[in-house]
């Protein structure tokens, strides 16, 4: 019998996270091409409920904007916060905080431009192992995402996107590229982002363009199965390469939970539930599961797969299992007769009663967090890694540099009691970054100015500001939860 354990473990790695996509910048520098992120316009003058819209659906006007070089539009994620230029001062500013690690990623089109290169591009791996050996400088280890919603932008205006069979190719040669490198320099490794967002956002997760679309669905489920095969190759590599490196899977997991104990509302739970967790299921299990064959069939999606695809994938399911956590959502049968959670982009859902909400409309629910660990262990007996977890907000800055952000430390606060209630309940995590550790470019918004970390940049949602680094309250919250590895929560 495992017996009981009351405390965080001695390796725990605690630390943040951050996405290339959001946070480098030096979108032309070095020879790095434009990605999918890099077409994200923003516009201050829109309303902020449309501010998400097109992370939601890209249009084909959109992405030929995006590409003329006249274009008058400001592109918020080729600019970041210049983590291009800051990183020593900010990975200094992370090991002040006692970062035992640092989960990121890498930018393929600093890698492969435009996706479908032969050779990669050495300025861009160059600039990783210097990333990485200040990392190594502080003790930090980085936890690298090799796929983080920044594909090519050539990939998918030129190929589809994953839908194309090609595209396993080509992340292949990168992947190739990517942990030859660093082999020795990077012990723990994701192959994509949020895997199941795809389902959400099939341009940021697939490159594939919705509008007008024959047959949506079966482009994203055909683009998820390349993605797994894709997926399960990188595993293989990388455990030829180095047999001690740890691959994981990523899902964006919002806990789902019946509105009411009506039998129609604990069914639809369930099935939105294997909606989502479908995609963790074929990665950690390496094959389809059981309901594969209804779910797909009532969606009228037909897989084109190749003879080997199966083996390879049964052969190289990832280490373990790692996912975001920030929210959670109550389905409901009958979701037209109810209010909807409007914050809660990925899943939609139903408001719940018992929950307060984020000023961006997402409900807190540190209790989820528990029960999701719970879960996801009872289903994969693999071990886990939250490695998204946070409250974006408007900071203020007030005279003498001082952030009072109480309400962050109090989400993160909360969340964290309840993982060290789950390592009681006999769940192995063995790792928390919180994300934006610091203040980014928001995936959905598009925003600096909705905020989510321990360091304040000075940056505006048009690029404006010094970019001068500030420590808010957070800062000094976490670097003692670290310290006393969590020993010390409210």
């Amino acid at each position: 019998m495992k017996p009981l354990n009351t405390k965080f473990p001695k390796n725990f790695l605690w630390g943040g996270a951050t996405a290339a996509n959001q946070v480098e910048g030096a979108w032309d520098v070095d020879g790095k091409g434009l990605s999918v992120a890099d077409a994200y316009s923003f516009d201050e003058n829109l309303p902020k409920e449309r501010w998400s819209d097109q992370w939601l659906m890209m249009t084909y006007e959109q992405l030929e904007e995006a590409q003329n070089p006249a274009s008058k539009q400001y592109y918020p994620k080729r600019h970041g916060v210049d983590f291009y230029h800051h990183y020593k001062e900010d990975i200094a500013l992370f090991a002040e905080m006692g970062f035992k690690c640092y989960r990121m990623s890498i930018a393929w089109t600093r890698i492969f431009p435009k996706g479908d290169e032969l050779e990669p591009n050495e300025a861009g791996l160059a600039f990783y192992d210097r990333v990485f050996d200040e990392l190594h400088k502080y003790g930090i280890e980085p936890v690298v995402t090799i796929s983080h919603y920044e594909m090519p932008l050539h990939l998918a205006t030129e190929y589809g996107g994953w839908v194309n069979r090609k595209l396993v190719d080509f992340y292949v040669r990168y992947a190739t590229a990517v942990l030859s490198r660093y082999k020795d320099k990077v012990k723990y490794w994701m192959t994509f982002n949020e895997i199941n967002s795809l389902n959400h956002h099939p341009y940021t997760s697939l490159g594939v363009v919705e509008e007008n679309h024959p047959h949506l669905e079966q482009a994203k489920y055909q683009g998820a199965h390349h993605q797994f095969v894709a997926s399960a190759l990188a595993t293989r590599i990388c455990k030829d390469l180095n047999p001690a490196a740890q691959m994981g899977c990523m899902i964006s997991y919002q806990l789902l939970v019946p509105y009411s104990c009506d039998p129609d509302d604990v069914q639809a739970t369930v099935e939105k539930q294997r909606h989502a967790l479908f995609f963790s299921d074929v990665q950690a299990r390496g094959y389809y599961p059981a309901y594969t064959a209804r779910m797909l069939a009532e969606k009228n999606v037909v897989l084109e797969t190749q003879p080997e695809d199966e083996q390879v994938m049964r052969e190289n399911p990832v280490d373990y299992v790692s996912f975001s956590y920030y929210m959670s959502s109550a389905v409901s049968a009958h979701p037209e007769k109810l209010e909807g959670a409007v914050g809660n982009m990925l899943t939609g859902g139903i408001k719940n009663p018992y929950l307060s909400a984020s000023e961006w409309g997402w409900q807190v629910d540190p209790k989820g967090l528990r029960t999701a660990l719970n879960q996801l262990y009872d289903r994969y007996q693999k071990p886990l890694f939250i490695s998204e977890n946070g409250l974006g907000a408007i900071d203020t800055v007030q005279e003498g540099d001082i952030i009072e952000d109480d309400y962050r430390i109090s989400y993160l606060n909360d969340h964290i009691v309840q993982i060290k209630e789950a390592i009681k309940d006999g769940v192995d995590v063995f790792g928390y970054t919180s994300w934006g550790c610091i203040d980014i470019v928001s995936a959905s918004t598009s925003q600096v100015s909705k905020r989510y970390g321990f360091i304040y940049v000075d940056q505006d949602d048009m690029g404006g500001g010094s970019k001068r680094r500030i420590k808010k309250k957070s800062f000094d919250w976490y670097k003692n939860v670290i310290a006393t590895n969590g020993d010390q929560l409210a």
